[in-house]
C-alpha cells in the first residue's frame, strides 16, 4: 500500500499516530502514514523518533523513498535499536527544530529564484542554510544587493499556499518549471504548485512555511563560480 504523505497536507504536523506496515531486510521501517519528509528535490529526509506504546523510542536517522516502490516511504533507524513488528501502533515524532529550519530556508530559496530570474541548474537545502545554482552569463553578482532584494521579498509577509494541477496542465505551462536538473514530482497524474503571494508560483513537493514572515532575515553568505556560466549562491538564516 502507498504511504499516506501527511507532510503534503500539513507541514506543521509535528507528530502523528501510525501503524507499522513492514520492516524490510535492512531494518527500514514502513508506516501506513507519515509526517516525515522523504529525501527529494534537494531537501534531505526528516529525522526524529518513533514512540512505542511502552514509551520507548526508536531514533530515525533519515527518511527516504523505497527504491523498489516509490509510493512507499522508509524510515531509516539509527543502528543498534530494537525494531517494531508489523501491525504495531506507534507515534511518529519529528525533529521539529531541524524541519522548521529547512522549511524556512526552502521558502527563502524560492524567493531567491525570483531575485535572480535565471534558469536553476541545482540546489540543496540544509539545516538553516542552502544554495541554488544558476545558469548565469558572465557578469558580477553583488552579495549585498541580492540580500537586500531577498529580504525585501521576505518582509512582504506573503502567504504561502498550494494547489494541485494535472500533469497535462503543467505540460501546457512549461514556464512554471524553473529547475533544469530537478523535475517536479510526477507519476500520480497531478502536480503540486506552491505559491508565495503574487511573488512566485512553481511546482514543488517540499515543505514550506505558511508566511514569508516566518523566514526571518536571510544572509547571502557566498557566490561561487562553478563553470563558465554556472554561479552558486549560498544563503543562510541570520
Amino acid at each position: 500500500m502507498p504511504t499516506e504523505l501527511l507532510f503534503r497536507q500539513d507541514a506543521y504536523l509535528k507528530e502523528t499516530p501510525a501503524t507499522v506496515e513492514a520492516v524490510n531486510e535492512r531494518g527500514g521501517i514502513i508506516l501506513d502514514r507519515t509526517n516525515f519528509y522523504a529525501t527529494g528535490g534537494g531537501q534531505p529526509g526528516d529525522a526524529g523518533h518513533l514512540r512505542r506504546a511502552d514509551g520507548s523510542e526508536i531514533v530515525i536517522a533519515t527518511t527516504i523513498y523505497d527504491p523498489e516502490d516509490k509510493s512507499r516511504v522508509i524510515h531509516v533507524p539509527a543502528e543498534g535499536q530494537a525494531l517494531p513488528a508489523p501491525g504495531e501502533s506507534i507515534t511518529a515524532v519529528l525533529d521539529w527544530e531541524r524541519r522548521f529550519k529547512r522549511m524556512r530556508i526552502h521558502t527563502a530559496l524560492h524567493l531567491l529564484s525570483v531575485v535572480l530570474a535565471f534558469p536553476v541548474t541545482g540546489g540543496s537545502i540544509g539545516d538553516g542554510d542552502g544554495r541554488l545554482d544558476f545558469d548565469i552569463p558572465e557578469g558580477g553578482l553583488d552579495k549585498a544587493e541580492i540580500a537586500e532584494n531577498l529580504n525585501a521579498l521576505v518582509a512582504r509577509n506573503a502567504d504561502v499556499t498550494e494547489r494541485w494541477i494535472t500533469d497535462e496542465e503543467l505540460d501546457a505551462n512549461p514556464g512554471l518549471v524553473k529547475t533544469m536538473s530537478v523535475k517536479p514530482p510526477r507519476g500520480s497524474g497531478r502536480v503540486r504548485l506552491v505559491a508565495i503571494g503574487d511573488i512566485d508560483l512553481q511546482p514543488c513537493g517540499g515543505t514550506h512555511v505558511r508566511n514569508t514572515a516566518e523566514i526571518g532575515a536571510v544572509l547571502v553568505t557566498d557566490i561561487e563560480k562553478k563553470g563558465k556560466q554556472n554561479r552558486r549562491v549560498r544563503v543562510a538564516l541570520a
